[in-house]
């Protein structure tokens, strides 16, 4: 899409956030992905939670050379207060459309403006959009191959699906400011899950979300195994948040990774009462093993040996998050 391509929804009406903490290796092209074609009038917002690399040195040089970039604070340092920041302090009377990047991720031309098109277009509240796991490194792109799998993704539609829809949740791409301000936001005090449980007050509140499997985005996964771990420990703990808050049923797909914790855990600590017991872990682990011959045969490529390990990492960690919030909120204990 160019500047010169009429457009069904004014770039002017749309206030871009996108919140950052350490993001050099990526920002830059996120913003110029952002930028290409979407005209002047569109307000960008890098609400930065206090980066320690240069991401800021980066962002205040790309604002310097386009108008319509802005760098704030984010003291919060949360992606959560980082965009309800950027709607507090940035919107202005004309915005209509609020639209949240993620800075770690690849965007093709018009991103911006075919999300806000397709929010309008369909009468919607929210509009999600689908992300295709990417990787550069070995780790990166064997840990984007584990989220392909059904082990990996569990038929999420917004996880490289194919199926537009109405949906309950899905990857946070777009909102009706009005609803975002009139459900109150997200709420800060996630430290991950924020957006489905934000869906979760939209639907309630008489609200839809459209997941547009039309417009797709390049995720970049973590770069180490280490840094996968504490991410999925943060998604199981903000699982468990939602679903205390609201009193909510888990989905099936939702309560395995707690479930193959859990097992495994006890059954390795049984072993030596009851030596049998090993072969449930066995017998996941043989799972992930097939799982990984097969994307390896597949892929033709020793980084499919990641695979395994980062399958195991996500079930084993974010179903130890979940459980550790449940426990932590049901027994008042302090966090860890």
């Amino acid at each position: 899409m160019t500047d010169a391509t009429p457009y069904p929804v004014d770039p002017a009406t749309i206030l871009v956030a996108v919140p950052t903490l350490n993001e050099e290796r990526y920002i830059a092209d996120t913003l110029y992905d952002l930028l290409r074609g979407a005209g002047a009038a569109l307000r960008i917002v890098v609400a930065d939670g206090g980066s320690s690399d240069a991401t800021r040195d980066i962002v205040a040089d790309i604002a310097s050379r386009h108008d319509n970039v802005r760098l704030i604070d984010n003291p919060d340092r949360l992606q959560s207060g980082a965009i309800n920041r950027v709607v507090s302090e940035m919107a202005e009377p004309q915005h209509r459309i609020l639209v949240r990047v993620d800075a770690h991720s690849h965007y093709p031309p018009g991103y911006v403006l075919d999300v806000a098109a397709s929010l309008m277009e369909r009468g919607a509240d929210g509009l999600a959009t689908v992300m295709d796991s990417v990787g550069e490194g070995c780790f990166q792109k064997g840990a984007a191959w584990a989220m392909e799998t059904k082990l990996g993704s569990g038929g999420s539609g917004h996880r490289g699906g194919a199926t537009s829809g109405w949906v309950d949740h899905g990857h946070h791409a777009g909102f009706l400011l009005e609803t975002f301000r009139a459900v109150g936001g997200y709420d800060t005090g996630f430290v991950a899950n924020e957006d489905a449980e934000l869906d979760h007050r939209i639907i309630a509140s008489g609200g839809r979300i459209w997941l547009d499997a039309s417009i797709r985005l390049g995720y970049v996964m973590r770069p180490t195994l280490r840094r996968l771990a504490l991410q999925y420990w943060r998604y199981g703990k903000g699982r468990a948040q939602t679903v205390l808050k609201h009193k909510l049923r888990p989905r099936v797909r939702q309560m395995i990774p707690p479930a193959v914790f859990a097992v495994n855990t006890l059954a390795i600590l049984l072993s030596p009462l009851a030596p049998w017991m090993l072969l449930l872990p066995l017998a996941y682990l043989a799972i992930l093993g097939a799982v990984t011959a097969r994307t390896l045969i597949h892929k033709r490529s020793v980084c499919a040996l990641w695979v395994g390990p980062a399958l195991l990492v996500m079930h084993m960690v974010w179903g130890a998050g979940f459980l550790w919030q449940v426990i932590r909120q049901k027994t008042g204990l302090g966090a860890l």
